[in-house]
Order: C-alpha cells, then structure tokens, then sequence
C-alpha cells in the first residue's frame, strides 16, 4: 500500500520511517497552511528542542488561500546561512555529523525561490545519507477520500499533533543534559546514529498508520 506524505522540511523521524518502509505518494495539490512542518523541523541543541523556521511570502489567491507548491521562499533573510550554521553548533561533536556535511552542507547554499522544490531536495539528500530511495510520485489533485491501497498519512504535517509514537530512545548529543526528544527531524537521527538509522527506521513501529 503507497502512504500519502507532505513534503516536508527534512522529515521527522516517524515521517522517515515511513519512507523507509512503505511507498510513498506526495501530495503536491494542498493549500499551504501555516504552524506545520511544510515549513519548520525541530533539532535538538543544548537547551533542548529546537525549531528551525523557513521564512515564507504569503500572498492569498482571491479566498486568501495559495497553493503549497506556489508557496515562495523570502530570501530577503538569510535564513539557509542561519540554519546551516545552528546545525553546525547542534551537532559538531555528533559521531556522524563530519561524515554526512559534505552531502548536506550544498543544500544550505543553492537558491531556491519556491519552498516545496527545496523540501524535495531535503528529502532528496536525507533519503541519499540514510540510503532509500525517494519516490517520484506526485497527486495530480487534492483528494479528500482516497482510494483502496492509499494510506492517508497527511495528518503528519502538523507540527502541533499530539499522537504519541512508540518511539526508541538512541543517543542524543545532549542526552546528558535533557531527557530523550522525540521525533525530531531525522538529521538528529543521522548524525548521532550514522549507519545504523536505517535499521532504526525499518524497525519503527508504525502500527497507527491503521488505527
């Protein structure tokens, strides 16, 4: 059965452990909503649970509603500067972190003006490091009721959801200074676990995608 994903700012972890394990289908026709991951991770820093934001323009059609895909990028803030060097500081003394900024590190410096095509790349690159391969397939339009052999997993965009996951601590940077946080962005995953994430991924339980 093919999952129904939105892209999204370098996937969290349980959104990785989906694309590791199942087909995925992106959904390209939505409307852009705001205080989801279409436009945010969270790492963790020293002090904990960090949001990382990408700045966006928002111009409304004619209902005030603009398409996700023609959502453009404010690059008037050098947010990819800011946000390349917080990984830096985040993750410098991770055991992975010098293996895999060779592959992440261009990401931060190409331009980009629409905000989806840059989602696709992040997923693009985190799916190179932790070896899956992306899925090229897109909605040709949005779709409220899927068909049979479609999972709608679209509830996972939104950055505020309160399910819980059955998730397994590993070893976090500054595991010693807070408790484990949990799903963060899977370049968390990657430089504290660096070849072992994707056995981590496959063995992610993701047994509410049918509840």
């Amino acid at each position: 059965m093919k999952t129904l994903l939105h892209p999204t700012y370098f996937p969290n972890i349980v959104t990785a452990a989906i694309m590791a394990q199942k087909d995925v289908l992106w959904e390209t026709e939505d409307n852009y909503q705001k205080q989801t991951y279409r436009n945010r991770c969270y790492i963790c820093t020293d002090r904990g649970r960090h949001l990382m934001s990408i700045p966006v323009k928002h111009i409304g059609g004619n209902q005030g509603r603009q398409k996700y895909k023609d959502v453009r990028l404010d690059n008037d803030y050098q947010w990819q500067r800011q946000h390349w060097r917080t990984l830096e500081t985040a993750y410098r003394t991770s055991p992975f972190f010098e293996f895999y900024e060779d592959e992440l590190a261009p990401i931060y410096g190409k331009s980009y003006d629409f905000l989806m095509d840059f989602n696709m790349d992040t997923i693009q690159t985190l799916n190179s490091c932790l070896q899956i391969k992306t899925s090229s397939e897109k909605t040709a339009s949005y779709e409220t009721s899927l068909p049979n052999g479609i999972v709608d997993g679209r509830f996972l965009v939104l950055s505020k959801n309160q399910r819980s996951f059955d998730q397994e601590p590993y070893e976090q940077v500054f595991g010693d200074r807070h408790a484990f946080i949990e799903n963060t962005s899977a370049l968390d995953l990657l430089f504290n676990e660096g070849t072992n994430a994707l056995t981590y991924l496959n063995n992610f339980n993701l047994d509410f995608l049918n509840a």
